[in-house]
């Protein structure tokens, strides 16, 4: 049986899915972007701050479902430009230990939601 998972610390979803799904102890969650979770407005400063403001409304995501980065089992990051794709993945490396990382695969991309550079879904089981 499928459970949503949703809180206030990360954006609402802007369409008809929810921030994540959990199925027996494996948490689906749906792409993060960039989008501040209190004021709803983008953070582009640069691909840096937009990947860490991505990865702080995954970490409330995964939070809610009371996991941590550490739960991550496979991760997808969609990106608009693959000359972006060190100082994309130094700011997500940041989060896990290089020894437990995810699984993980990164997609250049035609667009995203909000003409966002990033955005990041993960798979996490307890």
């Amino acid at each position: 049986m499928k459970k949503i998972i949703f809180t206030d610390k990360a954006p609402a979803p802007i369409g008809p899915y929810n921030q994540s799904v959990l199925v027996g102890n494996t948490l689906y969650t749906s792409g993060q972007i960039a989008l501040h979770p209190v004021t709803m407005e983008l953070v582009l400063n640069n691909i840096e701050t937009e990947t860490k403001q991505v990865m702080e409304n995954m970490k409330a995501v995964l939070e809610a479902a009371d996991m941590t980065f550490e739960n991550v089992v496979k991760a997808t990051i969609f990106i608009m430009n693959m000359d972006d794709f060190s100082r994309i993945n130094n700011v997500y490396g940041s989060y896990f230990d290089e020894k437990t990382a995810p699984a993980r695969e990164t997609v250049q991309v035609a667009g995203l939601p909000k003409g966002v550079n990033v955005e990041i879904s993960m798979i996490a089981v307890k």
